[in-house]
């Protein structure tokens, strides 16, 4: 198969491996522009681009496809298909209509549950039970395409976004080779019931909100780890929350340390309580609860910022 590949992070660049060691022939990559990353703002190719380079494949890093002169190069590579993996540019019509075989999207939920931006998080926020990949032939919609594939995958209890990715990233390389081994196929129509939409990641939503339950602080901890990472506030300073659980037991104002040993913090919430098992300060390190508490009298009945506050 001669295809063109669109994508930029690591869940698609595990797609992009898995199509070249299955022999296709991919004849162009197309990713966003590089941008400056980490502590030090450092501009970096994407996962994606470093390994069209390894490879010697072309790349184009267009910051629109609605471009004519963008649209020659694509249509000028000649591909079968193109397959998308979270890309993030919008393919308009007349990209969509180029490769025999249309523009097929591999996406990281059971489609249309979770159509949109962010389908990971959105689902260990919602504290889904399970989610998976859908294999979808793309069209004008936002991820509303016919499904030409589909996989579960359990949701564990503790799943962060970043393990949980790393498993969907592997189901969606698996699948979109199946695919591309047996087109053309026929595709089902996407329910019209049940249909979320994974909005984008907004950095004030990792705030802790010590009002919630604390269960549902617990899937925010996960589902925010490892970008951008859970956050609340102690004496003025911003505190990461990278590890966490719910726990019964005790019982005070929202925000009110409980309880502070080795074993981790244990903070009020509007139900129940969360213990806080991994911390980071600002400028430090990840800490676990022993490490951080090393140094710091943290005594019962402190309290923590309400979100916000």
């Amino acid at each position: 198969m001669r295809l063109t590949f669109a994508g930029t992070p690591e869940f698609a660049g595990a797609a992009l491996q898995a199509i070249l060691a299955a022999g296709h022939d991919v004849v162009q990559v197309l990713t966003k522009p590089d941008r400056p990353a980490g502590r030090g703002m450092v501009v970096r190719p994407a996962p994606v681009k470093q390994l069209a380079q390894v490879a010697g494949i072309p790349v184009l890093q267009p910051f629109t496809l609605r471009d004519p002169a963008t649209q020659e190069q694509i249509r000028s590579a000649a591909p079968d298909v193109i397959i998308v993996a979270a890309y993030g540019l919008i393919l308009p019509q007349v990209v969509l209509d180029m490769p025999r075989y249309g523009c097929i999207n591999i996406h990281a939920s059971l489609l249309p549950r979770w159509r949109g931006a962010a389908p990971i998080q959105r689902a260990i926020l919602a504290g889904d039970t399970e989610t998976g990949v859908c294999i979808m032939q793309m069209e004008a919609g936002l991820d509303s395409g016919p499904v030409l594939r589909a996989a579960k995958q359990a949701i564990r209890d503790d799943d962060t976004a970043g393990s949980l990715h790393d498993r969907l990233a592997g189901l969606g390389a698996q699948l979109i080779v199946e695919v591309l081994a047996h087109l053309p196929l026929t595709a089902s129509p996407q329910a019209q019931d049940g249909v979320t939409h994974a909005a984008k990641i907004d950095k004030a939503e990792a705030m802790l909100d010590w009002r919630r339950p604390a269960i549902e602080l617990d899937r925010q901890v996960r589902a925010f780890n490892p970008h951008p990472g859970a956050s609340c506030s102690l004496d003025g300073r911003l505190l990461k929350i990278w590890r966490a659980a719910p726990v019964t037991g005790g019982e005070g104002p929202p925000g009110t340390v409980l309880a502070a040993d080795a074993g981790g913090i244990a903070v009020a919430c509007g139900e129940g309580a969360l213990l806080l098992a991994e911390l980071q300060a600002a400028g430090g390190r990840r800490l676990s609860a022993a490490e951080f508490l090393n140094g710091r009298r943290l005594v019962p009945e402190t309290r923590y910022s309400l979100s916000g506050a």
